[in-house]
């Protein structure tokens, strides 16, 4: 696996995991569906799967040169960073989008995602049984998860290590989002807002030398949750890239039939013309850091033809597909 190397390849790849981070950011958005689209899924695939007892064996042999080559570090950092940096400006953006221009934003993502449905059908020669019963298992799943009821909030360190797994998968797993998975596990406030602002607050304290905190036996329960989150999504980060890495090998043709299952199942979620649907809490909603309610779910409905808008929302449905194609333009042209 080449490791990019000239500055303009090294902008593309930050570029692409700004794009992955923010989609990673909205519930019901897959960032592995970005990833995949923008050519760079099954490296990161390969690039996780790297992280095993040769790497760990060479970060405690303080081998950090060969540990960060092995892990093909180059390309890791590039992408994770602009994943964790679309949290402070890209994501930002797209929060003010969704506020104001709610209806056109779920439409360009309903559009890139159908675009993505031909990007990777395309490179199909011939369907077979296997195929076709693949593809039908990810639609089946894809749209059976849009229509779930949330489950309530559960304490459980176990069941909060499986949160951890599995909201992570949203990030290699195209067509699964790992935030609104975890809104239908019933954490995502416990977990993504409040252990994380209780998290903040007791590192503020220990920063200012306040140790007392250590002891308040509430906050450090959810310091606890979060810390057990935390391992469950890195041990779901490494161990479902193991498990994709061994499967794309040896059965890449039916593993991307199931993938285009999950992406077309991933648009009753994305479907443009829907009520938001927010989570409460004794009769008032449930911010989070930044203020913002947070999605629960959301009612669907058939928009009016008759409307300006609803033509409008055609139009950036169009937008999101055309804008699918001039990447695979793009990527075709650089081959």
């Amino acid at each position: 696996m080449q490791i990019q190397q000239t500055f303009f390849q090294k902008s593309i790849l930050f570029l692409k995991g700004l794009a992955m981070g923010a989609a990673n950011k909205v519930p019901g958005v897959s960032g592995g569906t970005i990833s995949y689209v923008l050519g760079f899924y099954e490296e990161l695939i390969y690039s996780f799967k790297r992280i095993d007892t040769k790497a760990l064996q060479l970060l405690f042999s303080r081998k950090f040169k060969e540990f960060y080559q092995h892990i093909n570090g180059p390309f890791l950092l590039l992408i994770m960073g602009g994943s964790v940096f679309s949290y402070f400006s890209i994501s930002l953006v797209l929060d003010y989008l969704l506020k104001y221009y709610e209806l056109y934003v779920w439409s360009c993502f309903f559009g890139m995602i159908i675009g993505s449905v031909f990007y990777i059908a395309k490179d199909f020669e011939k369907w077979t049984y296997s195929n076709y019963i693949a593809l039908c298992v990810g639609i089946s799943i894809g749209v059976g998860i849009s229509f779930l009821t949330p489950a309530t909030e559960n304490h459980n360190l176990w069941f909060v290590f499986f949160c951890g797994v599995v909201s992570i998968s949203g990030m290699i797993l195209p067509g699964l989002s790992g935030s609104f998975i975890l809104i239908l596990l019933g954490n995502y406030v416990l977990l993504l807002v409040d252990s994380v602002n209780v998290f903040l607050e007791v590192l503020t304290n220990l920063c200012k030398g306040n140790f007392s905190i250590l002891s308040n036996t509430n906050k450090i329960k959810y310091v606890k949750l979060l810390t057990v989150f935390t391992a469950g999504s890195a041990f779901g980060l490494v161990s479902v890239s193991h498990v994709l890495g061994y499967v794309l090998q040896r059965f890449k043709k039916t593993v991307n039939a199931l993938i285009i299952g999950f992406i077309i199942g991933s648009l009753g979620i994305v479907w443009p013309w829907k009520e938001t649907l927010y989570l409460q809490k004794n009769n008032s909603f449930i911010l989070d850091k930044g203020g913002r309610k947070i999605v629960k779910n959301y009612q669907r409905f058939i928009p009016n033809i008759h409307e300006l808008e609803t033509w409008l929302a055609f139009f950036f449905i169009g937008l999101g597909i055309v804008l699918i194609l001039v990447i695979d333009f793009y990527g075709k042209n650089k081959k």
